[in-house]
């Protein structure tokens, strides 16, 4: 029997980042946490201890802060795709580079009104993301850009069903027609061509899948993700693809009988877990090929 390296990479993970622009009174701040990945021809380095080949964790991790303050962060995709191409058009051993890009929100201090100039407060749970993959150099290289969104919370306290399910002996679920529907979104969707005004692009699909979830009748929320993808690709003609996973975050009404009281639909027990997962892919049916673009680090080993 002999034995083969197969697939291999490697990168820096999570290089936390701050970036402030102090170019006017008016700070702007920008906080990413980016992680690179590397593929090529370091198989030398698994089988002897060769690093001739490898461009240190730690020289990635300061190309990423250089980046930051050359070329700006203003704009995640931008930015993302500046360091992908570099690695994989400057870097000689490298084949493909992945880049992803976490960034999250800070909005202003406001006193009697006003925005502070240099003050701010964290603004929540929900991440902006985005990932660049560049594959080859030259006139054959490839491009691909997927953005998105995750931990956004979302609740409607009626307009949502659950009836008509499949039933087996160990059922015990009762069928509703009017209960409250919760989730923290994940959303990612993968662009047809690797340029745009990105952060109009986000605003406005964050906006549409706020817009679908919230007027969209629900008679699952299989039903809701499939009306919030198809409603993103409706109104873009640039998103080839989006992906959409949302955790069912029960809301179970308390039973107040035994104290004497009627509740009607007015106070509920949030239960964290175990939770229901949907999640599911809306495409148009030329989109070009995905490629690489939802292979992520983290599943390497899935």
């Amino acid at each position: 029997m002999e034995y083969v390296l197969s697939d291999h990479q490697y990168g820096k993970a999570e290089t936390r980042l701050v970036r402030i622009y102090r170019d006017a009174a008016r700070h702007q701040i920008h906080d990413l946490n980016v992680s690179t990945c590397l593929r090529g021809n370091f198989a030398d380095a698994y089988l002897h201890g060769d690093q001739a080949n490898v461009l240190p964790t730690d020289s990635q991790k300061n190309t990423a802060y250089a980046f930051a303050l050359e070329r700006g962060v203003a704009e995640l995709e931008t930015y993302a795709l500046a360091l992908a191409r570099h690695f994989a058009d400057d870097i000689g051993p490298v084949r493909a580079a992945r880049v992803e890009v976490d960034e999250y929100e800070w909005e202003r201090v406001q006193l009697a009104g006003d925005d502070h100039p240099h003050a701010f407060v964290r603004s929540g749970q929900e991440v902006r993301t985005t990932t660049a993959t560049v594959e080859g150099r030259g006139p054959e290289q490839r491009v691909w850009v997927v953005s998105g969104l995750r931990d956004l919370i979302l609740l409607k306290s009626t307009g949502s069903e659950f009836a008509g399910f499949l039933r087996d002996r160990y059922t015990t679920l009762a069928e509703t027609h009017d209960r409250v529907l919760a989730t923290s979104l994940i959303a990612r969707w993968r662009h047809t061509y690797p340029e745009g005004d990105w952060n109009a692009l986000y605003a406005s699909i964050r906006q549409v899948l706020i817009e679908q979830f919230a007027t969209v009748h629900s008679l699952a929320l299989q039903q809701s993700l499939w009306e919030m993808g198809k409603a993103v690709l409706a109104a873009h003609e640039g998103i080839a693809e989006i992906r959409l996973s949302a955790p069912n975050k029960h809301h179970f009404l308390v039973d107040l009988s035994l104290c004497g009281l009627d509740n009607r639909g007015e106070v509920f027990h949030a239960d964290d877990r175990p939770y229901g997962l949907i999640q599911c892919a809306v495409r148009r049916d030329d989109a070009p090929p995905a490629g690489p673009a939802w292979d992520a680090p983290s599943s390497f080993a899935g």
